[in-house]
């Protein structure tokens, strides 16, 4: 009898709330900090770099003709 009243009182929500942290941590779209993306290749990080301003567009476009010369 015990078990039975045990199993619906707050083992059944500790359940539940472990099945929904499984469900939202997989189901959550997001990027681990300082890991390169898979879906950026080096011509795209090449372009953010442009636009943050960290390099000029002369820089952009050496680096980006050395880039289509390996390819």
């Amino acid at each position: 009898m015990y078990y039975e009243r045990h199993f619906w009182g707050m083992h059944f929500f500790w359940w539940l709330f472990w099945i929904v942290m499984i469900i939202w941590i997989f189901a959550t779209p997001y990027d681990i900090p300082r890991r390169i993306n898979r879906k950026q290749n080096p011509l795209s990080i090449l372009k953010k770099r442009l636009a943050k301003g960290e390099i000029t567009s002369e820089e952009y476009n050496e680096k980006k003709k050395i880039l289509e010369d390996k390819e």
